[in-house]
C-alpha cells in the first residue's frame, strides 16, 4: 500500500510538470499563429495547473497517519481536491464553450501547421498521461489521482477537437472552402458540453462521499458472505460501510452465542477483522459490535444490552442498551 501512495504521488507531479509545459506551449502557438481553439486550450490548461496542485496537495495530506484531531485519517482530503478539479474543470468547459460560440459570428483567422503539430503533441501527451494516472489511481484506490486522470481525458478531447478544428482548417485554405474554418469553434462547442458532463461525474461521486454514502450492493455482499463464514457468527444484526476517501470504513452488528466471555468475543472479532482485511485491502477500520444470541431466538436484532468491541482488537469498549 505504501508503494501505491508513493507511485500515486509520483504520477501527479508528473502531471503537474506536463500541464505547466504544455500550457506555455499552447498559449504561446495559439498568440503566434492566432489559433483560438489552441488558446482556449491552453487556458483551459492552466486551469489544469490548479487542478493538478490542488489534487498533488489533498494526495500528500490524505497519506498522513491518524492523528488526536483525525481518529479516521485525512483520506477525505482526496474527496475535496477532485471537488476543487471538478469545479476548475466546469469553469474551464464554460469558458471554452462560451469562446467557441462568439468565435462563430467572427471571422476566421488563416490556420496554420505549427498549430496543428503543437495540438497533435498535446493529444497524444494527454492520452498517454491518462493511460498511466488512471491505471495507478485506480490501483491505489486514490480519488485525487483519478479525478486528475480524469482531467487528462478532458484535455484529450478539447486537443481531439482542436486538431480536427485547425485540420479542417487547413483543408479548407488548400481547398479553398474558407467555411471549413469554423469546425474549429464547432468542434469547441462539442468539447465544451463533453467536459460539463465529466465535471458533473466527479462532482457527484464526491459529494456522495463527502456525504456518507454507503458502499455499492455487490460489495456489501461479498462483505456480508466473508462475516456469514466466520463459524462462530450466529446472526448478522447490521452491517454498513462507507468510504472515506481512498480506504472504507464498516460498521458491523453481529450475533454470537450469549454464553461466551469476553476473551472469546474478543476472539471472534480478531477472526472478522482478519476475513475481511485479507480481501479487502482497502479497508482501514472495522467496527464490530457483539450481540448476545440464544438457539430459538428470532432473526431480528436483539434489544438486549450488546458487548460493543473494537474491530481494531483493543478490547471492551462499552456497553450499549
Amino acid at each position: 500500500m505504501e508503494l501505491e501512495k508513493k507511485q500515486s504521488i509520483f504520477a501527479a507531479w508528473i502531471s503537474l510538470i506536463s500541464n505547466v509545459i504544455l500550457t506555455i506551449i499552447k498559449i504561446i502557438v495559439g498568440l503566434l499563429f492566432k489559433s483560438p481553439v489552441l488558446i482556449a486550450d491552453g487556458v483551459h490548461n492552466a486551469g489544469d495547473v490548479i487542478a493538478s496542485a490542488a489534487a498533488l496537495g489533498s494526495m500528500q495530506i490524505s497519506s498522513r497517519p491518524p492523528d488526536e484531531d483525525h481518529p479516521y485519517g485525512h483520506g477525505k482530503a482526496e474527496v475535496i481536491g477532485a471537488s476543487v478539479v471538478a469545479t476548475i474543470l466546469l469553469l474551464a468547459a464554460l469558458y471554452v464553450g462560451y469562446h467557441s460560440a462568439v468565435a462563430l459570428f467572427h471571422p476566421m483567422p488563416e490556420a496554420h501547421v505549427v498549430a496543428l503539430l503543437a495540438a497533435i503533441v498535446s493529444l497524444i501527451w494527454k492520452f498517454v498521461l491518462y493511460i498511466y494516472t488512471i491505471r495507478i489511481g485506480r490501483r491505489a484506490n486514490s480519488k485525487g489521482l483519478i479525478a486528475t486522470a480524469q482531467d487528462h481525458l478532458a484535455d484529450v478531447y478539447a486537443s481531439g477537437a482542436a486538431v480536427i478544428g485547425i485540420g479542417l482548417g487547413l483543408w479548407g485554405q488548400w481547398i479553398d472552402m474558407p467555411i471549413l474554418a469554423y469546425a474549429d469553434p464547432i468542434a469547441g462547442i462539442i468539447v465544451a458540453v463533453l467536459v460539463l458532463k465529466l465535471a458533473a461525474d466527479m462532482a457527484r461521486e464526491s459529494i456522495d462521499i463527502l456525504m456518507e454514502k454507503a458502499i455499492g450492493t455487490e460489495e456489501l455482499a461479498a462483505l456480508e458472505r466473508i462475516v456469514r463464514s466466520i463459524g462462530d457468527v450466529k446472526r448478522i444484526d447490521r452491517i454498513r460501510a462507507r468510504e472515506h476517501g481512498q480506504y472504507i470504513i464498516i460498521d458491523l452488528r453481529v450475533g454470537v452465542d450469549g454464553q461466551m466471555t469476553i476473551q472469546q468475543g474478543h476472539d471472534v472479532i480478531r477472526k472478522i477483522k482478519k476475513a475481511i482485511l485479507s480481501s479487502h485491502p482497502n479497508v482501514s477500520e472495522v467496527m464490530i459490535h457483539l450481540n448476545p444470541w440464544y438457539p430459538g431466538a428470532p432473526e431480528t436484532p436483539s434489544t438486549e444490552a450488546s458487548i460493543s468491541i473494537d474491530g481494531s482488537g483493543t478490547g471492551l469498549t462499552k456497553i450499549e442498551k
